[in-house]
């Protein structure tokens, strides 16, 4: 008994901390399953917790989604025609005057084309038939003739017929005044074609002037940044103004220098034409029959 008790006595240390040792690996067990539980049990309870709408994802094309519904609600400036802008730029003030300015120049330039023909200042066949009674001495058949003929050689010879009693010098006075009168009347039709042209380009000066300062009293009155299209509307009708201008002026200017060139060509060779013809009465002296 005596060597038992001393047994137990000399294992009791041992077994305390044999105990000790095992409460502490209970507690470090306990640690470590209580964290796992934990998650677990938060794990379970998102999972039957009701999926919340996720959040838009940026867009995987460079966010075009985002920027469609501005767009949509912008005015869409291609459902407008090229006409209507126009119409819009220029307002009714100047698109009724370069309406005007244009119908004008095209109907100058018409009848001077019809006018600045060979047939109409100098027809070949009113030479020869004029030249034909000449030589047969049928000078009163010839002055019916050139009377009758309306192109400006019919005139002028006539003139000189009409005058040729009082001489030959007297008749080619008469023929040059006519001539003179003549080409008076083609170059004013003429001016006017000069005229659009000249004022054509400052009408649309005008308007240029007109639409910057359009522009710079937005710029002046609006209290914050002006938008774009709101200044757009003075820049278009400046530059719109100038466009249609100089596409009524240049023609015009072009028109006038042709035309003018070639009325003075023609006027030149009725000159020479008509004293030719006359030039077998240099003999006739005043008073003569």
């Amino acid at each position: 008994m005596t060597r038992l008790s001393n047994l137990t006595n000399a294992k009791r240390p041992a077994v305390g901390l044999f105990g000790w040792c095992f409460i502490a690996l209970a507690f470090s067990l306990f640690a470590v399953v209580t964290p796992v539980s934990a998650q677990d049990e938060a794990a379970d309870e998102f999972a039957d917790a009701p999926a919340e709408p996720v959040a838009a994802a940026p867009a995987e094309d460079g966010g075009a989604a985002p920027a469609a519904a501005p767009a949509a609600a912008a005015p869409d400036a291609s459902d407008q025609s090229l006409l209507g802008w126009v119409y819009q730029s220029l307002g009714l003030t100047y698109l009724l005057v370069f309406l005007a300015l244009s119908f004008t120049f095209v109907s100058l330039l018409v009848m001077n084309l019809l006018t600045a023909r060979r047939d109409t200042l100098c027809p070949q066949e009113l030479v020869d038939s004029f030249e034909e009674k000449l030589d047969g001495k049928d000078f009163q058949q010839a002055y019916d003739l050139a009377r009758a003929d309306e192109s400006v050689l019919g005139h002028v010879l006539s003139a000189g017929l009409a005058k040729l009693s009082k001489g030959y010098n007297k008749a080619l006075e008469g023929m040059q005044e006519v001539g003179e009168e003549e080409s008076m009347k083609l170059e004013h039709r003429l001016s006017y074609m000069a005229l659009i042209g000249n004022i054509s380009p400052m009408i649309g000066l005008f308007g240029t002037v007109d639409g910057m300062i359009r522009s710079f009293q937005v710029i002046a009155t609006s209290g914050s940044t002006p938008k774009p299209s709101e200044l757009a509307g003075g820049i278009s009708t400046a530059l719109f103004t100038t466009l249609v201008g100089l596409a009524i002026a240049i023609p015009a200017i072009a028109a006038y220098n042709i035309l003018r060139n070639r009325v003075t060509r023609l006027l030149l060779e009725v000159g020479v034409t008509s004293e030719d013809l006359m030039s077998r009465f240099e003999d006739i002296k005043p008073g003569a029959k």
